[in-house]
């Protein structure tokens, strides 16, 4: 069993994380500019067994797509045609941010810290992870 590789996309900076081989725990991995994401996940498959990659889904409180869902799944469409061999699945990604910023006050981060919003784009992308891993029923994308 491979790796899986959860992804909080945004138009400046992507938080990634990965789970272990067993699929158990995530962890954070990088936060980086956008357009640097495809470059380092080729690297990144090189070097680790992955299986797929979980793509946070922003979304609204009426459950409709958010504005920036359009350029999610434009990334996306670009994830599948880089990497056709490998899973896409989608995750419901409200509130990510919100609870990070609580990981983080919780964790005893000082102010200043808590201030990178890398960082918090990168637990984000561990919640998302986190929350597909715990979930039962794992839709791919069509």
């Amino acid at each position: 069993m491979g790796r899986l590789i959860g992804i909080d996309y945004g138009v400046k900076r992507t938080g990634l994380a990965v789970t272990d081989p067993e699929r158990r725990i995530a962890g954070k991995l990088q936060t980086l500019p956008s357009g640097e994401v495809m470059a380092f996940i080729e690297t990144y498959l090189t070097n680790e067994q992955v299986d797929g990659f979980v793509i946070g889904y922003p979304r609204q409180m009426n459950n409709r797509p958010s504005e920036s869902a359009a350029q999610v799944k434009g990334f996306a469409r670009a994830l599948q045609l880089k990497f056709p061999d490998y899973s896409i699945y989608w995750m419901d990604e409200r509130f990510t941010s919100k609870m990070a910023f609580q990981a983080m006050i919780d964790g005893g981060l000082p102010k200043m810290k808590r201030r990178d919003k890398g960082m918090v784009d990168a637990i984000s992308a561990v919640i998302i992870l986190e929350s597909f891993l715990s979930k039962s029923d794992k839709t791919e994308i069509q």
